[in-house]
């Protein structure tokens, strides 16, 4: 009897390991703002046998909107976002151009509205600097939210505040009164993909 137990254990042990040594992990990270195609990602990796091992250190896969400075490594578009000036639904700011948005959000508008900005090296705010402020200051008493979700939330709770949200992130009561434009999204490697990554890549293309 004891001779058929290690037996059996030895065969589901065999038939165990294959399946194990299939699975292969990838590092991936998205910004804030590119959260909403995390799900695609995923997705693309139950499809190919792939473990996403989600870290901003280093990772082989980066979603992020928009193309960094001085990028240097392979970046594939996935999609495109819309980035927006929104507003309170009940707020007295109606729709702006592009002069007026440089004005407002370089502290010559009206004193009683509060400026919502994101930190310094965010993707969403990298885009709104250099296609909107087009080297302009953005007035010091601007505040910081913390990613797309907290000023989306500051937005509908706040009737005189003024931000900056991905469409993907415009929700509740809120309203767009300028547009930025169409940025793409985009999935940043290493090294050019190949294999499985080549596989993940063309699975978010499509």
């Amino acid at each position: 009897m004891r001779a058929l137990l290690i037996s059996i254990l030895f065969v589901l042990t065999a038939c165990a390991s294959p399946a194990n040594t299939d699975v292969q992990i990838v590092d991936v990270y998205a910004t804030p703002a590119a959260g909403a195609w995390l799900a695609e990602l995923y997705a693309c990796a139950d499809s190919a046998s792939v473990v996403l091992n989600f870290t901003p250190d280093s990772p082989e896969i980066l979603l992020r909107v928009g193309e960094p400075r001085g990028l240097s490594t392979p970046a594939f578009q996935i999609d495109s976002e819309e980035i927006l000036v929104v507003v309170h639904r009940a707020s007295p700011i109606q729709n702006m151009s592009l002069q007026q948005t440089q004005t407002l959000f370089g502290g010559q508008g009206d004193p009683s509205l509060q400026i919502r900005i994101y930190a310094p090296g965010d993707d969403i705010q990298a885009i709104f600097e250099h296609s909107v402020m087009q080297s302009r200051n953005i007035v010091s008493s601007a505040r910081v939210a913390v990613d797309p979700q907290h000023m989306s939330d500051l937005l509908n709770a706040e009737i005189n505040a003024v931000g900056i949200l991905p469409r993907h992130w415009k929700a509740g009561d809120t309203r767009e009164v300028f547009s930025a434009g169409m940025f793409p999204v985009l999935a940043i490697t290493q090294t050019e993909p190949q294999g499985v990554m080549q596989q993940l890549i063309a699975c978010l293309q499509k």
